[in-house]
């Protein structure tokens, strides 16, 4: 899968197919990674809307780093530094994130509460999350796609490593 056909899969996902910001983001990496069960969103139910509607990290970040926990683990035998390298990956994606969008939680980003059905409700009316959402999805599949790539990959991961001698 090229990265404008993630780019038009998650567009189809979110904006017609009724899954959510996290559902997008990981299914759609899910596939673009080659990963198991690629269409299977169910982990990431619960993480709509900053984690049940709650407002908290966007959930285009949690599915995402779901995806990444998920590639990480098949590439990296050793469990603890699987770990490691999804979270250092995943913490450089929330800074860009946060360097493009000015916030990482979902309340933040969309400057209103969701948390009930009928708030929620209102946020859908609004359309908001047509644009906005949308947009912070597709960063999340420009921004991961390339991991896909062994070779990218392996240059990532030289990096984590030059980084973790500077630290």
């Amino acid at each position: 899968m090229t990265e404008p056909e993630a780019i038009q899969k998650a567009r189809a996902c979110f904006l017609q197919d009724g899954y959510g910001c996290a559902e997008t983001a990981l299914i759609v990496l899910q596939q673009v990674y080659g990963l198991a069960d690629a269409t299977d969103s169910s982990p990431a139910m619960a993480l709509n809307g900053g984690v049940a509607w709650s407002g908290g990290i966007c959930g285009s970040i949690a599915g995402a780093a779901l995806a990444v926990g998920k590639l990480a683990a098949r590439r990296i035998a050793d469990r603890r530094a699987a770990k490691q390298v999804t979270r250092q990956i995943v913490a450089r994606y929330m800074e860009g994130f946060r360097a493009q969008f000015g916030a990482v939680n979902c309340r933040d980003l969309i400057q209103r509460d969701i948390h009930t059905d009928e708030q929620h409700a209102a946020f859908v009316a609004s359309g908001i999350w047509r644009d906005g959402c949308m947009r912070q999805i597709e960063f999340a599949i420009r921004h991961l796609y390339p991991l896909g790539d062994s070779q990218t990959w392996r240059q990532v991961l030289v990096s984590l490593s030059r980084d973790q001698v500077v630290q």
